[in-house]
């Protein structure tokens, strides 16, 4: 007969422990998780971020091209963040906070590098462009 090692009491507190990380996903390190329900509503919410600003094209419901034009890009931004909430799991607490720094490093590139090339090609445009034929007759 051989008796029980004096560490399976301990060796209990081990599964208890093991059994209650496994509940969790597995994962314990730190990062967002999501569920089931959580994925269905940031797909049901970009189905109709999607769906609203292509029945606004399609009904042609702004007379203005350019207030359709905002409304659908208002209706991105929001489907942006929609994403990166959702589907991403960022959030102020992911990585100490560092992966929503990159997120605005990021976007501030991108705003300063699409607002200089559309200044520069509206004064290339503005600047480079040849004399009209109106302009030719009115030359000396």
């Amino acid at each position: 007969m051989s008796t029980p090692p004096a560490t399976s009491h301990s060796h209990h507190g081990d599964l208890v422990a093991r059994d209650a990380h496994d509940a969790h996903g597995g994962h314990d390190d730190g990062t967002p998780h999501s569920t089931f329900k959580g994925y269905m509503t940031g797909f049901i919410l970009s189905v109709f971020l999607t769906a609203i600003p292509f029945w606004l094209v399609m009904a042609k419901t702004f007379d203005k091209p350019s207030t359709t034009a905002l409304v659908i890009l208002a209706f991105a931004v929001v489907q942006i963040v929609v994403h990166m909430i959702y589907f991403l799991h960022m959030n102020t607490k992911m990585e100490g906070g560092w992966s929503l720094l990159a997120l605005v490093f990021t976007l501030v590139l991108v705003v300063i590098t699409l607002s200089g090339s559309i200044w520069v090609m509206y004064h290339l445009n503005t600047n480079m462009m040849p004399p009209s034929a109106h302009d030719m007759k009115n030359m000396p």
